[in-house]
């Protein structure tokens, strides 16, 4: 606990209202994105993860948002692929080989 009036409350209500402020900031930022649409709304997010994240930190989330994204899209390509399928195959259980050395 810390005593009142010490050198350690000070700093801690002057972390308190720089955080306070940077949240103002962050809420006047995202209320202007949801007044421009969803784009302005992902540009948002953009600028939040910006001041909160390291920049590495923030690379290995954009790769990891993009591997999810092109997992998303090789699924999509499954399920087109059975719609795309013969009837009279649909069916039948596929077996499907996949090689690992031509990775």
């Amino acid at each position: 606990m810390t005593e009142p009036g010490s050198d350690r409350e000070t700093e801690l209500h002057a972390r308190i209202a720089a955080l306070e402020e940077r949240l103002a900031e962050m809420e006047a930022r995202a209320v202007d994105a949801e007044s421009r649409g969803g784009a302005g709304l992902m540009d948002a997010v953009d600028a939040l993860m910006d001041s909160l994240l390291p920049a590495e930190v923030r690379a290995h989330m954009r790769a990891a948002r993009k591997e999810q994204l092109l997992a998303m899209r090789t699924m999509v390509d499954i399920w087109i692929a059975r719609v795309d399928r013969k009837p009279e195959d649909r069916g039948r259980p596929r077996h499907e080989t996949i090689s690992l050395d031509d990775a």
